[in-house]
Order: structure tokens, then sequence, then C-alpha cells
């Protein structure tokens, strides 16, 4: 049985973290936009750490798991 819920749950965090797409963490113009679809190494570097703790806190401490066949 294969394990899909890292693959699964870095999917969708990859595209709802997204710099710029739902937010972007720090902006251009405040500390926060909404949807500005632009972005800039500071927010990728952000978005990143972001992704990496959740990702963790899903996978290894909630003990994540979804199986198929």
């Amino acid at each position: 049985m294969a394990d899909w819920a890292p693959v699964l749950v870095g999917v969708v965090l990859f595209v709802l973290l997204s710099p710029g797409l739902l937010f972007q963490l720090p902006g251009h113009y405040r500390p926060v936009d909404f949807g500005g679809m632009k972005t800039n190494g500071k927010s990728i570097a952000v978005h990143t750490l972001i992704f990496f703790a959740v990702f963790a806190v899903l996978i290894m401490a909630l003990h994540l798991h979804i199986y198929t066949g």
C-alpha cells in the first residue's frame, strides 16, 4: 500500500501557499497583501518556512496517512 498523504498535502500546500495567490507575507506595500499575484525574495523565504512548518506538523506530528489500494 502506498502512503499518498505526503504527496497530496504537499501539492495542496504548495498551491495554497504560493506567494501572491491568496496572500503574500511580507507584501510590497503592507505587511500582508491579499491576492496581489506579485512576489519578492523575502516573501518566497517566508512562505517556504510556513510550508515546511505546516507540512511537518501534518505529516510527522499528526501522523497523517492516506493509503490506496
